[in-house]
């Protein structure tokens, strides 16, 4: 059987298909993925308290150059394979070289279920990997936009990238939740821990309704790019792998990484890229990134790179 949370997704996506009148209010969500992003901060915070050690800076700059090195691989692919326009390739490169918030925590409620030892640091990888992978996708635009200046300068681009809400949510629950630890900060962080799967539950059951929205109807006269986001998760997954065998991680953070890497960004990336290359067409990322992507790494993806992990770990 799927992780319960799963089964949420399951039901806001049939009921989506279903033109069912079920809905979550916009306000419900925005407060769902705060919540979300903080308690996923503060669990990698104190889970890091005392912990923090010098000797994890070269996994954490290896991560990061990981996530500048997706977008590199992902342009030509989408460009001249996909047949994707100039700013269409860089804004899918950039939200496929950026990360799931959804998807991390997901992964991090399997680990969880299958008491798989995950380093606490894993969740400082959903950080490191945001920025370089939105700052590669919009320098290769420039790079071949024949000297257009179109969208922000690359400081205000890096202020609107470090002040979004999930980065700032995300670091300050980490920096929180580090200063305080597990047992002196309790009364509060309890709180939101405790409610970790209830409140991803609902998240997904929202997610399940927006990916739904966005397959319907099918739109298939992009099936190269339904191709792509179909096919992508597994392969990407396994340079997440690759780089979890090379750092020798436990499973439950080899699973957390490649899922990371598997997975495509539908929240920051896509805030960053509407402001910078207003060219784009920021549907078709999501119809690629959370109609086809999300839905494969929720469902089929995460168990399928456990197994991997068991077979090469």
């Amino acid at each position: 059987m799927p992780d319960i949370v799963v089964m949420f997704f399951l039901l806001g996506l049939v009921a989506g298909l279903l033109r069912s009148d079920l809905n979550i209010p916009r306000a419900a969500y925005d407060t769902l993925s705060l919540l979300l992003m903080l308690t996923i901060g503060l669990k990698g915070g104190m889970g890091l308290h005392g912990q923090l050690d010098l000797a994890l800076v070269p996994e954490l700059v290896l991560v990061t150059l990981l996530g500048a090195l997706v977008p590199l691989l992902l342009f030509p692919l989408l460009r001249t394979v996909i047949g994707l326009s100039l700013a269409d390739s860089a804004s899918i490169s950039a939200h496929y070289g950026s990360v799931s918030a959804g998807t991390f925590a997901v992964a991090l409620a399997y680990a969880e279920s299958h008491q798989l030892v995950t380093g606490s640091q894993a969740t400082l990888y959903l950080v490191l990997l945001e920025l370089p992978a939105i700052m590669v996708g919009l320098a290769l635009f420039r790079r071949f936009a024949d000297g257009s200046r179109n969208g922000h300068s690359k400081t205000s681009l890096l202020h609107e990238t470090l002040t979004n809400r999930g980065v700032v949510l995300l670091t300050g629950g980490v920096i929180i939740g580090y200063l305080y630890g597990p047992l002196e900060g309790a009364a509060v962080t309890d709180l939101f821990t405790g409610a970790f799967k209830a409140v991803l539950a609902i998240f997904l059951l929202e997610m399940g309704l927006v990916a739904a929205e966005t397959l319907r109807p099918l739109p298939l006269k992009h099936w190269r790019l339904l191709a792509f986001a179909l096919a992508a998760p597994t392969a990407l997954s396994l340079l997440g792998l690759s780089t979890a065998l090379l750092l020798a991680l436990p499973a439950g953070t080899a699973l957390i990484l490649a899922s990371l890497t598997a997975s495509a960004s539908y929240i920051a990336a896509p805030a960053a890229i509407r402001a910078a290359i207003p060219t784009a067409d920021i549907g078709l990322a999501m119809l690629a990134a959370l109609g086809i992507t999300f839905p494969f790494n929720v469902i089929v993806g995460i168990p399928l790179y456990h197994q991997l992990i068991l077979q090469f770990g």
